[in-house]
């Protein structure tokens, strides 16, 4: 008997069509079966979701006709109006209640169709294969040890996700869980799951994971570089393996470039015991065959560890028991395109969800986790690890204002008194000298890529603006281009001035480029340690940055090559900066850190002082050369109150008083906040929309207690020719900041097809955004 079914199709958020869509099937479905329908004159991939036409207003039919049923059924004269389900994807356990019930809350929270979240979470791949090329694919070695739940009937299990979230649903995103659920009998149950040899747990280690089994979570691990924080995911990840055969954790890091040497560490430490394809990475970087294999690994329980960048919290994972989030703290969790979903947020949501523990990990926390962690009523347990791994017996200070001992030596540079014009200070060299001769490695930090950010004409205004955005065209010597880092503009240098013809142009500001090719100079009589040399060899010096590292694999050669010793200066943006275990570096420099002191965006100083410390960590991670390391910061402003407690490694210091500024300052955490961006031909036509909407949803602001800020362009307003504006809201209540953004989508949608939206291109909302 024909049956009808919602299914959801990928469409965005401003096609109007938020909900499911109805479909015609001869067999019932359960929700979360994976189908294949026609959505005009294509086909596509859907997923059957929980609500029926008549539960749903916003149900649409395939052909875009709202009909009236019951019960799933339909009668004979409505079947014209229904389009077949082309096929069911039935060698593929349905997507759970639980993911499903992720996928309602972050589409609700974030103000994002239904659809285009569940579908964006898919493989891409999986999104063109047939019912016949999927089988061939799952018919692989690797899928003859599936789990039982490959092989049985989908789930007729329902949660129905929420259209919008409850202001319950939105405080659980702060919430610790109430599972108790933990066994604090487990070496024996380990001894399966680790290598043979393990490393020996420092006390600080042992106290973490001791209190990760008698509290619910979720944790902070609050611990400083080096202090051993991937070792306790290890141990924590075994743990909970050993407790259910069936168990998977979820190992989420913020970038790309950290992926590999993580795996490899699992891979060293489960996979003899789990097996080949236990372990498993997702992220974007992968080809769209690889993330089809590690998504179906993870979806059919194959795969017990994932690991992966922000798109892994949407990883279907039966039987996940653990979610841990390394460098918690990292901008790169959140989302800047689509769907703008904060990755960190929605794993704390998951780990509430699914009744888990979840690990947030970090040696600079993010200052909302700081606040969330709090002794006198944070949501989440603060567990600290100070001391780094190889700390003597009794090293520590006995004076508590002092800095760490086993943490690098910070060194301020008051650049006011050295050299005019001059980029590193003559101890600075005098100190990179000393290091190299003895063997040792140091890293420069300039948070800027390309040789010069402008080319300038001496004789005349002319500078080399992009004619697509409003910004410049950036210096790369290596291929001597121009390039936008914006819209990806490039163009060859041009011999002479194109305004006056002058061919007098000269670069302004230093990118890493010009700080490798300066330190080649500097550094040209030095000698290395050879020996095959009794006289040395040369120095050498090595750039990565994200045009250095373009080609497939090279950011792994170059990575090898440091670690091998193979490079004596390492030259980088902040890809350099966070994650890496360099053995061999003793030396870190910041050479230009004082942009960010005076930004008008007010989590700048956050960001700032997350990266330097960070730096710093990659220096003394080898106990042998700790005594020795250093970090040196060059600035103009050596008294500012950030690098006061950059020197003491004092973030507890650094986060208080920046969470005072903003409490007085009624920013989050202590409020909330949502942008609408406008993107449009001109600027006038992308502020003129926000302004619209903002009177036509003014008394709705004011009866939820929202204030809406008057529209202005982004701090570049141009890109690609394609004019910027947002208009800011803010609440006390993360609660009515939401009711308001759910009741005022349809005020949006109507002032983008009136007089007012004419000349817009695109519309989003941002909730929780980083950037202002």
């Amino acid at each position: 008997m024909p049956h009808i079914v919602s299914v959801l199709v990928h469409t965005p958020a401003h096609s109007g069509l938020g909900g499911p869509l109805t479909y015609l099937s001869e067999q019932a479905l359960a929700p979360g079966v994976m189908v294949r329908v026609p959505l005009g004159a294509r086909e596509t991939l859907g997923v059957v979701w929980d609500s029926s036409p008549e539960q749903d207003p916003s149900a649409k039919t395939g052909t875009t006709t709202n009909i009236s049923v019951g019960h799933g059924k339909t009668e004979a004269a409505h079947l014209p109006k229904l389009k077949q389900v082309a096929a069911v994807l039935a060698d593929l356990p349905a997507l759970n209640p639980a993911w499903r019930s992720l996928v309602g809350f972050a589409a609700g929270y974030y103000q994002r169709s239904l659809g285009e979240v569940a579908l964006s979470a898919l493989p891409p791949q999986l999104r063109d294969l047939d019912t016949t090329q999927l089988a061939r694919r799952l018919k692989g070695p690797s899928s003859s040890s599936a789990s039982s739940i490959s092989k049985g009937k989908p789930s007729r299990q329902t949660i129905t996700p929420p259209a919008t979230p409850t202001p319950a649903d939105l405080e659980a995103k702060i919430e610790p869980n109430t599972n108790t659920n933990t066994n604090t009998n487990t070496d024996a149950k380990l001894k399966p799951h680790l290598e043979p040899q393990l490393p020996a747990l420092t006390p600080e280690q042992t106290a973490a994971l001791a209190a990760m089994t008698q509290h619910p979570g979720p944790y902070l691990l609050f611990g400083a570089t080096g202090s051993g924080k991937t070792e306790v995911y290890l141990r924590r990840v075994a743990e909970v393996l050993a407790q259910d055969p069936q168990a998977q954790a979820l190992v989420m890091v913020p970038e790309i470039n950290l992926t590999p040497q993580l795996e490899e560490r699992f891979n060293t430490r489960f996979a003899a015991a789990l097996g080949a394809g236990a372990v498993v990475a997702m992220h974007s970087g992968m080809t769209a065959p690889q993330r089809l294999k590690s998504w179906l690994a993870a979806h059919q329980g194959r795969a017990r560890i994932v690991l992966g960048t922000r798109m892994a919290v949407f990883a279907s994972m039966p039987h996940l028991r653990l979610i841990v989030v390394d460098e918690e703290h990292d901008p790169s969790y959140k989302q800047q395109e689509g769907a703008r979903y904060s990755a960190r947020d929605l794993a704390i949501y998951r780990g509430k969800l699914e009744g888990l523990p979840v690990i947030l990990g970090s040696a600079t926390p993010s200052l909302e986790t700081w606040h969330h962690s709090r002794p006198d009523g944070g949501r989440y347990l603060r567990i600290h690890m100070p001391s780094r791994v190889g700390l003597a017996p009794g090293k520590p200070n006995s004076d508590p204002k002092a800095p760490p001992a086993d943490l690098p030596l910070v060194r301020r540079v008051d650049m006011n008194h050295q050299p005019k014009r001059a980029v590193f200070s003559p101890p600075l060299v005098e100190a990179i000298k000393a290091r190299i001769s003895q063997g040792e490695q140091v890293m420069v930090l300039l948070n800027r890529r390309g040789y010069a950010p402008v080319l300038a004409c001496s004789e005349c205004d002319w500078k080399s603006d992009c004619p697509y955005c409003s910004a410049y065209r950036v210096f790369h010597k290596i291929d001597r281009s121009l390039r936008c880092h914006h819209c990806g503009l490039a163009q060859p240098v041009p011999r002479a001035c194109p305004s006056c013809g002058n061919p007098d142009i000269t670069p302004l500001g230093r990118g890493t480029e010009r700080l490798e090719e300066h330190l080649a100079e500097l550094l040209a009589e030095v000698r290395r340690p050879d020996p095959n040399n009794p006289d040395g060899a040369p120095v050498r010096i090595a750039r990565i940055d994200a045009d250095s590292t373009r080609l497939k694999g090279e950011l792994a050669s170059q990575l090898a090559q440091v670690h091998a010793g193979d490079v004596d200066v390492l030259v980088g943006t902040q890809m350099i900066a966070k994650g890496h275990d360099f053995r061999r570096i003793t030396l870190v420099a910041a050479v230009n850190p004082d942009g960010a002191l005076f930004s008008s965006d007010f989590r700048a100083p956050e960001r700032l002082f997350s990266l330097l410390m960070q730096s710093a960590g990659r220096a003394g991670r080898d106990a042998a050369l700790r005594s020795r390391s250093e970090m040196w910061v060059q600035t103009f402003h050596p008294a500012h109150p950030l690098f006061a407690a950059l020197k003491q490694h004092d973030y507890p210091a650094f986060a208080d008083s920046q969470l005072q500024e903003r409490e007085q300052a009624g920013l989050p955490p202590f409020s909330f906040q949502a942008l609408v961006r406008s993107d449009a031909r001109t600027q006038d036509s992308a502020q003129g929309f926000l302004q619209a909407a903002s009177q036509a949803g003014a008394a709705l602001a004011e009866q939820f207690g929202v204030t809406l800020y008057p529209a202005v362009p982004l701090s570049i307003q141009r890109v690609a020719n394609v004019e910027r504006a947002q208009m800011l809201m803010e609440s006390a209540s993360r609660a009515a900041l939401q009711k308001f953004l759910a009741a005022w989508q349809d005020t949006l949608h109507a002032t983008r097809a009136s007089p007012a939206g004419k000349g817009v291109i695109r519309w989003a909302v941002d909730v929780d955004p980083l950037a202002i």
